[in-house]
């Protein structure tokens, strides 16, 4: 229980009651509390205000987790941390005390309020607009010119570049492009608990960018280069930590999320691709990560979209390489072929016509593979 959703998500395990104050539930912490496991989500404010349809309160229902709403912020004052509740319907209960009583949602109720919700959409672009200017006023020479970029170790010229963040889809994601991963051998780069996503998925990141604290230290201490996130007034949340396992780290001083600085890295460091896994980029999902973000994520966006490719779209794209091996075990067969049919054949006259021509259409073949 807290008014301060991080810490929740911190402790929030397996079969838990979680007792937060977080209005318009956003996907990104109703994906980390599914991922926990948790039964249910007792908001003390509305998780959809009807600001805009935001996309954390359908995560959850549909996932079969409970949430009750608006069950009011004087629950804080009655509740200890870690005390065992029950819900029964919308009322939260310590033992035979009713605590609050809030309202249930459905997945046919959060539909509802979601179409609701659309009508306050306008409101948002206005004021994304207005966030979008004072972003590029405050980032002007880091988004036109690269300045602040910092110089790293890993190199990316040329290269292709697999940026991956946590989210529901990731591991889905990366089993797709495990083939193409395979064959192009890309630079990968987690961000955030990206970096464990990749780990789990089976692969090394050659990278990793994020606040340490949200990263485990087996990632941290995988040989991968880091790069922590920093305030523009060069303070650098999680460095404690990268200090404590002896570790180097480049700071980035910045605004804007870990995606954006990632994005904005291997771009200045001339990737050639940019392959993004985990990272959604609707306009309902840059407006569901709060207005702080939001002109950041978007103008990011404009600045690499030459190179950006999602995950989704390459692995429906992606045709594997056919691999040497495979192509030396064709022409071995064909060879053989070749030889058991001359020496058991006059090859004068038309039959050595056609094994000739059989010949030069089989290598003209194995060329256009290439």
């Amino acid at each position: 229980m807290s008014r301060q959703t991080a810490e929740v998500l911190s402790r929030a395990g397996n079969g838990d009651i979680v007792v937060l104050d977080h209005p318009d539930l956003d996907r990104k912490t109703a994906d980390l509390l599914v991922q926990a496991g948790v039964a249910a989500v007792v908001n003390a404010s509305a998780s959809i205000s009807g600001r805009y349809p935001n996309l954390g309160p359908e995560v959850l229902v549909n996932s079969g987790v409970v949430l009750v709403d608006a069950i009011g912020d004087k629950v804080f004052g009655r509740l200890k941390d870690g005390a065992k509740v029950r819900l029964d319907e919308g009322s939260l209960f310590v033992g035979d005390d009713l605590i609050g009583t809030g309202t249930v949602q459905t997945q046919e109720s959060v539909s509802d309020l979601m179409i609701d919700a659309k009508a306050g959409m306008s409101a948002q672009l206005e004021a994304f607009a207005a966030n979008a200017i004072e972003y590029m006023k405050r980032e002007r020479s880091l988004l036109l010119d690269g300045v602040g970029i910092p110089e790293i170790s890993t190199d990316m010229e040329n290269r292709q570049v697999v940026l991956v963040a946590a989210s529901a889809d990731t591991a889905q994601e990366l089993k797709k492009l495990k083939k193409y991963i395979a064959d192009y051998r890309p630079v990968l780069v987690g961000v955030d608990a990206g970096a464990d996503a990749l780990r789990a998925a089976g692969h090394k990141p050659d990278l990793i960018i994020g606040n340490p604290d949200a990263i485990s230290t087996e990632s941290l201490t995988s040989k991968a280069e880091v790069v922590v996130p920093a305030h523009t007034d060069g303070l650098a949340p999680g460095i404690e930590r990268i200090q404590d396992l002896g570790l180097g780290a480049v700071t980035f001083p910045a605004s804007g999320t870990s995606e954006d600085l990632a994005l904005l890295l291997a771009d200045a460091h001339d990737a050639s691709l940019i392959v993004t896994v985990g990272m959604r980029t609707t306009l309902t999902d840059l407006l569901d990560r709060g207005q702080g973000n939001t002109a950041s994520s978007f103008l990011v966006r404009m600045r690499v979209a030459n190179k950006v490719v999602e995950a989704a779209a390459l692995s429906k794209l992606y045709r594997a390489r056919v691999t040497w091996w495979a192509v030396m075990l064709l022409i071995i067969a064909a060879t053989v072929a070749i030889v058991v049919a001359l020496l058991v054949s006059d090859v004068s006259g038309t039959y050595g016509d056609l094994i000739r021509q059989w010949w030069n259409d089989f290598t003209a073949w194995v060329r256009n593979l290439f």
